[in-house]
């Protein structure tokens, strides 16, 4: 549903399970992220041109296939790249957003789901929330969407906001941290974005008008490679979205892993449970 894509250093418990196990594994910080570039065309940090970006990382690390994993708008990211480069994708791992055989009618969502989320679409807004104080900004977004987050949270934010409310009162209020986000996590995208702007992390769903039209064709290729779903029990995209279609739709999903009380930032919130299932699809599917 919605959050925005992580920088590599959300990945960084991963990469170093990963390497531990004896695999190689590159998460960069996509476009407008972290230490990439920061582009001012809106249409540079469409779905489809982070696709693009991706494939070009991937020939010039020289590699022929990959398994590819993404969260939020990285697994939508996936889902694309399997069907855009069948070829290079070997098999794919997607985190708290499931697939749908169709792309999902922008139009249509925005109509089932209005909310203060939809502000994510319009300029200047989340922009205007997060500058008045960035810190403040994550630490409510981080644990909104989290599993630490109050009964009801979810429900309140995508059922009970309009557009004309603000995301910093549609929070539930915080004065700690989640015992899976350190202070110094926070500090670390608190002081990336303050050096990139949010504006490239909303740029994906600035784009999804433009986008829908193309991802119609692209998805009727389908994907046949191996899959792996992990998502939180108490994510949006699971509560209010449906795993269903995934399963009748993906010929070779191998597992869908629900974590109970984890929510949005499965990876964080769950390091240790998503590495596991990391390794061990890798163990079976890379011979």
């Amino acid at each position: 549903m919605h959050g925005f894509p992580e920088l590599w250093y959300s990945w960084r418990q991963q990469l170093s399970a990963l390497a531990q196990a004896g695999y190689h594994a590159v998460a960069p910080d996509l476009r407008g992220f972290g230490e990439s570039e920061v582009t001012t065309d809106e249409r540079d940090y469409s779905l489809i041109q982070h696709a693009k970006d991706v494939k070009a990382l991937i020939d010039h690390i020289g590699a022929d296939k990959v398994v590819i994993v993404g969260h939020d708008w990285g697994a939508n990211l996936i889902w694309t790249m399997t069907q855009l480069y069948p070829n290079t994708v070997s098999a794919v791992v997607a985190l708290s957003i499931p697939f749908y055989p169709e792309p999902r009618d922008p139009a249509m969502i925005r109509k089932k789901w209005s909310s203060v989320f939809t502000n994510f679409e319009k300029k200047g807004i989340v922009e205007t929330e997060f500058e008045k104080n960035p810190e403040r900004f994550f630490k409510l977004f981080f644990y909104a969407l989290s599993g630490d987050a109050p009964d009801g949270a979810i429900e309140k934010l995508y059922l009970k906001t309009t557009p004309n409310d603000r995301l910093m009162t549609s929070f539930p209020p915080t004065d700690q941290l989640p015992a899976w986000l350190s202070k110094e996590d926070l500090d670390y995208y608190v002081n990336a974005y303050k050096k990139t702007g949010i504006t490239g992390a909303l740029g994906f769903y600035r784009n999804t008008d433009e986008d829908y039209p193309k991802l119609k064709i692209i998805y009727k290729r389908g994907i046949t490679q191996p899959a792996l779903f992990i998502g939180g029990a108490k994510e949006a995209a699971i509560k209010f979205g449906s795993t269903e279609q995934m399963k009748n739709s993906l010929p070779n999903l191998r597992k869908v892993v629900l974590l109970e009380n984890c929510g949005h930032w499965v990876q964080q919130e769950r390091a240790q449970e998503v590495n596991n299932e990391l390794i061990e699809f890798l163990k079976q599917e890379i011979k």
